[in-house]
C-alpha cells in the first residue's frame, strides 16, 4: 500500500495525466494475461463449433491464434464477441465477406474468431498504428497481423519481455502448437498493428 501511494505521488508531482496511469495499468494487466496463457495446453482446431452469446469460448483446450486474443481480452474484461458483433451488425458491409464464408448475416459463433475481421474492428475501434520494420515502433500490448504466405492470416500480442539475441519484443501467439512466446516479429509479412482499447 505504502509503496501504490508513492507511486501516486510520484505521478502527481510530475504531472503525468491520469489516463496514461490508467492505460499503463491497463497494458501491464493485458500483457500479464498474455502471457498466462502459455500455462494453457490448447490442441489448434479451426473447426466452426457453435458457442454460446456473448462471452462464449470454443472448448478451453482448442482453439486457434485469435481465441487466444479473445482470451486475453476477456481476462481483462473485454468480450470481443460482443463487441466485434455489435460493430459488424451496424456496419455489416465494412467488414470483409470472402466468398467461401458464405456470409448473409453475422454469425456471433465464428465472426470475432476471423483475423480479417479483428483487424477491421482494431481499426475502426482502436489504434491503427503504421507498419514499421523498426522493433522499437512496437510496444507490449500491441497486437500484429501478418501474412504468412498464401494469404493465409495470423495474430499475436506483443508482450514486455525481450529476445535476448534480437533485441525484439517477444509475441504471444498460437500458429498451431499452442499458445506460445517467441521471437517472430519480423518472421512473416506484417499486415496490421493495432492498439485497443485507444489510448
Amino acid at each position: 500500500m505504502i509503496l501504490i501511494n508513492v507511486a501516486i505521488a510520484l505521478l502527481i508531482a510530475f504531472n503525468f495525466p491520469q489516463s496514461s496511469a490508467r492505460q499503463s495499468a491497463f497494458t501491464h494487466q493485458l500483457v500479464a494475461a498474455a502471457i498466462e496463457r502459455t500455462q494453457h495446453m490448447v490442441r489448434y482446431d479451426p473447426a466452426y463449433v457453435r458457442i454460446p452469446y456473448p462471452n462464449g469460448d470454443v472448448p478451453a483446450d482448442t482453439g486457434v491464434c485469435t481465441d487466444e486474443i479473445i482470451r486475453i481480452y476477456r481476462t481483462v474484461g473485454i468480450d470481443l464477441q460482443k463487441e466485434v458483433h455489435e460493430d459488424m451488425q451496424a456496419n455489416f458491409s465494412t467488414y470483409p465477406n470472402q466468398a467461401r464464408w458464405r456470409l448473409a448475416h453475422t454469425d456471433t459463433n465464428i465472426d470475432h474468431r476471423r483475423v480479417p475481421n479483428l483487424m477491421v474492428f482494431f481499426s475502426r475501434k482502436g489504434q491503427k498504428l503504421p507498419l514499421s520494420l523498426r522493433a522499437e515502433d512496437y510496444s507490449p500490448g500491441d497486437l500484429v497481423t501478418w501474412d504468412l504466405g498464401g494469404n493465409v492470416p495470423h495474430i499475436g500480442m506483443v508482450i514486455d519481455r525481450k529476445s535476448p539475441q534480437s533485441g525484439h519484443h517477444l509475441i504471444m501467439h498460437n500458429i498451431g502448437a499452442g499458445p506460445k512466446v517467441e521471437d517472430v516479429l519480423f518472421n512473416w509479412r506484417i499486415t496490421g498493428h493495432y492498439r485497443y482499447p485507444s489510448p
